[in-house]
């Protein structure tokens, strides 16, 4: 089964609105760990929008499972990411005007500074993960630069999801699941870890656990959003028992 991999920084975006000490992202993660994730993953961005450098000083220590800090290939966050030593580095990109993530990487187009990051990361014992699109160009030059995982970018699946209302009877929709199953296959092939995420939510889920072979599925905004109804705890439980089902073959597309 997949494990999933909860990110906790809208609960900072909330924080962050009053810049005051509430609530607390560290006692989100543990919350989300009572409720079954394998991994807490956090992004630390440029402008410090929602998670500071102190939430991540002080998660590292304090949650048992693994520690997912996504970032950009900046000198600086690499800096942070070998003095803080997170189990794993997701390196995505990232625009200063942006909402969120809009796109994966593009290791391809910048492969040397790519290469070199991953070698300053992996010389600190920490796993390499590329945020990238599901294509089989970016995918190589992943293999290539040395990352240990790829991060399938599932935005455009979920928009081909909410378009047609789930029904994989619409051409497009089944065409993004298959880009995906077909990418995850490759990234099989060439040694590394599938991991997916990105606008995947308690609806369009499913199929994506369901994929042969995923290791990892990070979501956050649709857990966190739930979580303001439910508890962090019980939103994390209920995303856990869709995957696990859906990865044990009980999933109806």
């Amino acid at each position: 089964m997949p494990l999933l991999g909860v990110n906790i920084d809208h609960i900072a975006t909330i924080r962050q609105a009053r810049r005051g000490d509430e609530p607390d992202p560290v006692r989100a993660a543990h919350e989300a760990e009572l409720g079954g994730a394998g991994i807490i993953t956090v992004h630390l961005r440029e402008d410090r929008r929602h998670i500071q450098d102190h939430d991540v000083e002080r998660l590292r220590p304090f949650i048992k499972v693994r520690l997912n800090l996504e970032m950009a290939a900046s000198a600086e966050m690499i800096g942070i990411a070998r003095r803080i030593e997170p189990h794993m580095c997701t390196l995505v990109p990232e625009g200063r005007l942006e909402v969120t993530t809009e796109g994966g990487l593009n290791v391809a187009g910048d492969a040397k500074r790519l290469k070199a990051a991953v070698a300053k990361l992996k010389a600190a014992g920490i796993v390499a993960s590329a945020f990238i699109d599901a294509d089989p160009d970016q995918i190589q030059a992943s293999a290539d630069a040395g990352f240990d995982a790829c991060e399938i970018h599932t935005g455009p699946y979920a928009a081909a999801f909410a378009k047609a209302g789930g029904d994989f009877s619409k051409p497009n929709l089944k065409a993004q699941l298959d880009t995906i199953a077909e990418a995850g296959e490759f990234i099989r092939a060439c040694g590394m870890r599938f991991n997916a995420g990105h606008a995947l939510n308690y609806h369009n889920v499913g199929p994506i656990a369901a994929l042969p072979e995923i290791a990892e599925l990070h979501i956050g905004h649709s857990i966190v959003s739930r979580a303001v109804y439910t508890g962090m705890r019980e939103a994390v439980r209920e995303m856990n028992r869709l995957i696990e089902n859906a990865a044990s073959g009980h999933h109806h597309g």
